[in-house]
Parts: C-alpha cells; sequence; structure tokens
C-alpha cells in the first residue's frame, strides 16, 4: 500500500496553476471511511462518470486540501476536496468578440491557433476584452451570460505571454482538455521556440536547467533560484540558428513549461531576450559605443517593438485518433525584418573586417 506521500506527490505544470479556477467542492464527513479520491467524487457526482473523474485526476485538476492527489489517494474524515479547473465558472461574463484568429487546424476536438504578438491571452485585470479568449468564443458560437448552456470559451491547454507570438493549444471539449493537459503534465507535448538574445553565446548549444519562481523583490517577474530552494524545476535546451556578432539566434526546446521560462533562463546564463523589457534587454547590451550603433539598436527596437520571441512548433498525441501530429508556423514578419537587419549589420561588419 502506498503511503500518503506517495498519494500526495504530483505536481501541476505552473503554466498550468496560475488560471486554476474552483469548480466543486466536498468535505469529507467525520464518520467518512478511507475511500479512493476517484471512487468518492463519482458518487457525490452522479451526472459525471468515474471515467471522466479519473481523466481530471491524471490532468491534475483534483486537490485534497490543497495538494493534487492521485486517483488511489484515499479519502479520510474532514478532507477537502476540490476540483480546479483552468475556466472560469459561468458567471464571469465573456463577450465574444470578432476578433480574426489565424487558425492552423482545427477538427471536433481541438483547434490550433497562431496568436500574434499583443494579444492577452486570458481576460484578466486591465484586459477585459479584446483576449483570445474573447475571440474564440465568437468563433465557437459561445457565450458566458447568465443564460449561456456553455461554461467554456474553448479551453486553453496551456499559454504564452502576451508579447510572444505564435502556436497555441485550444481543447474543444472536457475530455480533450483533460488528454491535451496531461501530455503537459508528462511533458510529452513537444514545443521549439526561435528566440533572438543579446550576445554572442559560446557554445553551438547546451542546456539551463534552474529553478524558477517568483522574484520577491519584483512579483511581476521570476528568477532562478538555487536548486533545492525554492521555486520549481525548469529545464531549457537551446541551440544556436546563427550568430550576427552582438546577438545571437537561437532554437530553444522546453523540457518543462514554466511561466517565462525561456525568458528567465536565457537571462539567468546573461544572454536577455533582445527588447525583454522586464528582464532587462530593452537597452543596449553589447556591441560599441558609437552614437551610429545606438541609433541602429533604436531602430531595431521599433521594428519589433517586444520581446524577440516566438513559438514556433507544436507536437502532440491526438485525443481521439492517438496519433501524434506536429504544426509549423512562420517566423513573424516583425521578428524575421528584425533578423534580416541583423544579419546585413552583421554581413557588413565581416566585410569591412576583410577589407582592414
Amino acid at each position: 500500500m502506498s503511503s500518503d506521500k506517495e498519494d500526495l506527490e504530483l505536481e501541476l505544470p505552473e503554466d498550468l496553476e496560475q488560471e486554476m479556477f474552483e469548480h466543486y467542492r466536498f468535505v469529507a464527513d467525520k464518520g467518512q471511511s478511507q475511500l479512493r479520491v476517484d471512487k468518492y467524487i463519482t458518487n457525490h457526482m452522479e451526472q459525471t462518470s468515474r471515467h471522466r473523474i479519473q481523466l481530471a485526476i491524471e490532468a491534475g485538476y483534483v486537490r485534497v486540501n490543497d495538494v493534487i492527489v492521485k486517483a488511489n489517494y484515499k479519502v479520510k474524515p474532514l478532507d477537502v476536496i476540490t476540483i480546479m479547473l483552468p475556466y472560469q465558472r459561468r458567471g464571469l461574463e465573456i463577450r465574444p468578440e470578432n476578433i480574426p484568429l489565424d487558425i492552423v487546424y482545427e477538427d471536433d476536438d481541438l483547434l490550433v491557433v497562431n496568436k500574434p504578438a499583443g494579444l492577452v491571452v486570458h481576460p484578466g485585470f486591465g484586459h477585459f476584452s479584446g483576449t483570445l479568449i474573447n475571440a474564440l468564443a465568437f468563433h465557437l458560437g459561445l457565450s458566458q451570460d447568465a443564460d449561456a448552456e456553455d461554461e467554456r470559451m474553448g479551453i486553453l491547454v496551456h499559454r504564452i505571454d502576451k508579447d510572444t507570438s505564435g502556436l497555441l493549444l485550444v481543447a474543444k471539449n472536457d475530455e480533450s482538455q483533460m488528454i491535451l493537459a496531461k501530455q503537459f503534465f508528462e511533458h510529452t507535448i513537444k514545443r521549439k521556440y526561435v528566440a533572438i538574445v543579446w550576445g554572442n553565446i559560446s557554445e553551438d548549444s547546451g542546456t539551463i536547467e534552474g529553478n524558477i519562481g517568483r522574484d520577491p523583490n519584483d512579483r511581476m517577474r521570476f528568477k532562478v533560484f538555487p536548486e533545492g530552494d525554492q521555486g520549481k524545476t525548469a529545464i531549457t535546451h537551446y541551440r544556436v540558428l546563427e550568430r550576427f556578432g552582438y546577438v545571437t539566434l537561437v532554437e530553444c526546446v522546453l523540457e518543462t513549461g514554466r511561466t517565462h521560462q525561456i525568458r528567465v533562463h536565457m537571462n539567468h546564463i546573461g544572454h536577455p531576450l533582445f527588447n525583454d523589457d522586464r528582464y532587462g534587454g530593452d537597452r543596449v547590451l553589447k556591441g560599441p559605443i558609437y552614437t551610429k550603433y545606438k541609433q541602429f539598436i533604436d531602430n531595431c527596437f521599433e521594428i519589433l517593438p517586444r520581446q524577440a520571441l516566438h513559438a514556433k512548433t507544436l507536437g502532440f498525441v491526438h485525443p481521439r485518433t492517438r496519433k501524434e501530429i506536429f504544426f509549423d508556423s512562420e517566423i513573424p514578419a516583425d521578428m524575421q525584418a528584425l533578423i534580416d537587419k541583423w544579419r546585413a549589420y552583421s554581413d557588413n561588419m565581416k566585410e569591412k573586417m576583410e577589407l582592414e
């Protein structure tokens, strides 16, 4: 028999954890006999199958006393069992808005969206409209007013930052959401990003490992903490695609999915993303002190007025067909223009050095 500690060993990925909302809560009676949590919930939600509950548990959506549990956890007297889902319960009105979506793929179970930079994903403080969720509500013909029959606006399986462009996976039903979320939980989703970072990275490839947690001195930032100290395990693999002298074009593969992971990890090794204002990349960090060069950098910032990060590829196992599928997106025009400008600058510098 497994111990309580073993039963409570699950950890929810941080990119899901930040947008979880309580949908159901149960408090076990004082005389409650020990019973598997999946069986307990099924007994208290007669309209829901045990299989559906098990999928929710596998996706990390079921907690006992605020700790994520596995299906074999035994409910004890006075345990508080909650079901947390990554979308608001009915009651928060989300207006459908006719915002254009670049849909890369869609079927009855899911859709893949190529999100432009600048589009906020979730409604929240300061962003109650004009978000990807509002656009999905319109596209799917859903509403979330008081008379709505649907509680969700398309269920985002993961997120990317407002000023990051690229591919996002959206589930269209609960079962797909749970199956896809489980893949994120088990780190089997395949994601590749391209980024432009400050500096000439010394190695052609490498791996960055370091616990990531919220910076206690600035709640809007995250930082790398010493292993075992605080934060959550985070692993990023990178590969140099092209060198431009003072900046480097890299490909990043996420093994985990922490908030701001690439931005934090690259900053941690001394190569913050180009024009990343939150992590210090929005000023001249490498290169000469000449006024002409500073003007060149200012022009680059105007071309790409955001962090230079794009979620380029996405691969996962389809929840219905169980076949692995992959999607790729073009580097957006603003980022490609920046790459072209740096490439021309680098080529010009090489020509001058050869002439000398």
